[in-house]
């Protein structure tokens, strides 16, 4: 995907404040800590548009970034940067107001076509497990992509994927698809898939 421009437009704290549905989305979602703003950085050929945190659990709100692209068919499209999950110094308060906002995106969103679930190529958690759980029950089928795969040998990557694949219980004919926002490996592959789900 060529990606043209793309702006970070809106930070939401209720479902009210969501922007008008206008092209096709695709929601980012992962544990605290996976990556999630490089690699939204990564997609969108942006060094700091998502910002990055050191603090995990940062992201407390629904971010929307509009796109433009060099696919006719996808000429502009949005993303939405889902809060984090996971994170211990996150107050359990706190995470269950977070729920309401994130759910009500995910089954509000007629435009949204394809949400993106973030796992640690080093090794899946039961807050992973729960979360793909909970997007099939709120009527998705997450795209699951590994990140940091750069920290894993090649030797190692096939264990990291048995091992997602162990603990969300995915099928055998769906194969996690592995990213890098260091070294960009995967991030085309990543692109295709997600255009792929758009064009639908």
């Amino acid at each position: 995907m060529r990606v043209l421009g793309a702006e970070f437009t809106r930070t939401c704290v209720s479902p009210e404040q969501f922007p008008a549905e206008t092209w096709p989305e695709f929601a980012v979602v992962g544990r605290s800590n996976v990556g999630k703003s490089s690699l939204i950085n990564a997609l969108l050929q942006r060094k700091h548009l998502a910002r990055v945190s050191r603090t995990p659990g940062k992201t407390q709100a629904v971010n929307f970034f509009e796109v433009r692209t060099g696919d006719p068919r996808l000429s502009t499209i949005r993303l939405a940067d889902l809060p984090g999950y996971g994170y211990a110094r996150v107050s359990k308060s706190l995470q269950r107001e977070w729920a309401p906002l994130i759910e009500a995106y995910l089954t509000r969103r007629t435009l949204l076509r394809c949400v993106v679930l973030l796992i640690d190529a080093r090794g899946a958690e039961a807050s992973d497990e729960n979360t793909y759980a909970w997007l099939r029950r709120c009527g998705h089928d997450p795209l699951v992509v590994m990140t940091k795969i750069d920290k894993l040998k090649r030797g190692e990557r096939r264990d990291g994927e048995n091992g997602v694949r162990q603990v969300l219980g995915l099928p055998p004919e769906v194969r996690p698809l592995g990213v890098s926002s260091i070294t960009k490996e995967g991030r085309e592959d990543l692109w295709k898939a997600i255009a792929a789900r758009l064009k639908t």
